[in-house]
């Protein structure tokens, strides 16, 4: 592999899968943001992707996450932070690492190809509250609310 191969492939591990610069969440800050409500989590949730324009997420080698809601509807589950999806990150998905997705990829490319694929969003879950189910479309458009 070329030096260039080699610079773009670890740009792409460093940008896209791997969380080595995000804020700070100490035990106290996350144990508040667990124990909201699903709701509640939401708009914590719309506060600090828009804050700090990251989308978290769970990945292995053969793929992103998902899961099926009560209706057998595909989800993709999403997080504020590295530290609340690692915690999903067990049983058969000990494999899978939190992996960002930067809030501007998201909103230009994710938002369509989720809807195109029929996948909803699980936005935040914790324990065994599965967070708020919503559109890819639905949540597009409360971040730019949120945004402007």
């Amino acid at each position: 592999m070329t030096e260039l191969g080699k610079m773009a492939t670890l740009l792409i591990y460093i940008t896209c899968c791997q969380y080595i610069m995000t804020y700070k969440l100490n035990d106290k800050q996350y144990s508040l943001a667990a124990k909201k409500e699903a709701s509640d989590r939401y708009d914590y949730f719309i506060k600090k992707v828009c804050n700090f324009e990251e989308i978290w997420s769970l990945r292995s080698d053969e793929g992103w996450v998902e899961l099926s809601d009560s209706d057998g509807e595909i989800c993709l589950p999403i997080w504020p932070h590295p530290d609340f999806a690692k915690e999903w990150a067990t049983e058969d998905w000990q494999d899978c690492t939190p992996a960002v997705i930067k809030l501007d990829v998201w909103l230009e490319r994710w938002t369509q190809g989720l809807e195109n694929d029929n996948t909803l969003l699980v936005v935040f879950p914790v324990g065994e509250d599965e967070g708020l189910i919503q559109t890819p479309e639905e949540l597009h458009n409360d971040l730019l609310s949120a945004l402007n």
